[in-house]
């Protein structure tokens, strides 16, 4: 894998220690974690911060109630999470969010697929695969966007992106990602908001492909 240019913003790395990334974000960062050391050691930074943060915090009563439904909580039986390695070109969280599974990809057109992975009011996490020299139809955004490329590689405006760099777009940026020529250019998306499409077939056909 090639040298990782484009990092997750530190800001957005101390969100996800806490715990207040919304799940899209969350898994698009995660995953972006697990592949890049610079960001796996601030992310490291923060959690010893807010650990540092909870022993010098004092305790606070509850009541009674409380702590029987802790204690009720305990006592029932305790099914672990399966645990997600990585596989192939998915990092662990891609495989988590696949549930273990391979993608299954459907078509958009102009040989672009993509795998909805999750979808609820707060954001989507799919995966995209598009041919090399193909281009995704020039889109701004209504919100916030994080593309992660695990396979190939994409140029926009802003510059070219590699495996295991992350892209973040917000309202301010439109933008036509082309695949570099190679490897097909496989990515995770994670959107809290629909794109905006400039051309009028992509918006006709949005409602059906949910991106």
């Amino acid at each position: 894998m090639s040298a990782i240019t484009h990092h997750t913003p530190d800001a957005m790395l101390a969100a996800y220690a806490a715990g207040n990334l919304p799940h899209a974000f969350a898994v698009a960062v995660a995953s972006h974690v697990s592949l890049c050391t610079q960001c796996r050691v601030a992310l490291e930074a923060h959690q010893s911060v807010g650990g540092a943060i909870l022993e010098e915090t004092g305790a606070v009563a509850v009541s009674s109630n409380l702590k029987d439904d802790i204690l009720a909580q305990l006592d029932a039986p305790f099914t672990p999470e399966p645990v997600y390695d990585r596989k192939g070109i998915y990092p662990g969280p891609v495989m988590e969010a696949m549930k273990g599974r391979a993608p299954r990809w459907k078509k958009l057109g102009l040989g672009v697929r993509q795998d909805i992975l999750s979808e609820d009011a707060n954001g989507s996490v799919r995966l995209l695969y598009i041919p090399p020299g193909q281009a995704v139809p020039d889109h701004s955004h209504s919100g916030l966007e994080l593309t992660l490329v695990l396979q190939g590689s994409f140029s926009d405006a802003t510059g070219r992106f590699g495996v295991g760099d992350i892209e973040i777009a917000d309202e301010d940026l439109e933008h036509t990602p082309v695949a570099d020529e190679g490897d097909a250019c496989i990515c995770l998306a994670a959107t809290d908001a629909r794109l905006r499409f400039r051309g009028l077939m992509p918006r006709l056909l949005q409602p059906v492909f949910r991106i």
